[in-house]
């Protein structure tokens, strides 16, 4: 399947990137790769990612990378990454920049 990013969950990975290579710009760029690496495995696994307790529908999913959630929706040829937040974040499903 192919892995499609919507551009708010990469102005997400962006502003968590920001974030870290205030104090640690090594580690910023560990943590885009490493994130990167762990969502290009969803194109062979799928359904390797728990189904969103919000949600609680089968095709809205997580996978858990360090403290964030990427969230993503698998559709008939692709997944599409919606959001990256932090684990204590609730998701509504709705995102805007004012957040």
């Amino acid at each position: 399947m192919r892995v499609v990013w919507a551009p708010i969950a990469l102005d997400r990975v962006e502003e968590v990137a920001r974030y870290i290579v205030q104090d640690r710009p090594r580690a910023a760029a560990k943590w885009i790769d490493g994130l990167f690496n762990s969502v290009r495995q969803l194109a062979d696994f799928p359904e390797s990612g728990r189904v969103v307790p919000e949600v609680g529908r089968p095709e809205v999913r997580e996978l858990i990378y360090g403290q964030y959630r990427v969230i993503y929706r698998l559709e008939a040829k692709r997944i599409s990454i919606l959001t990256v937040r932090h684990q204590r974040r609730r998701w509504t499903g709705f995102e805007s920049s004012e957040e």
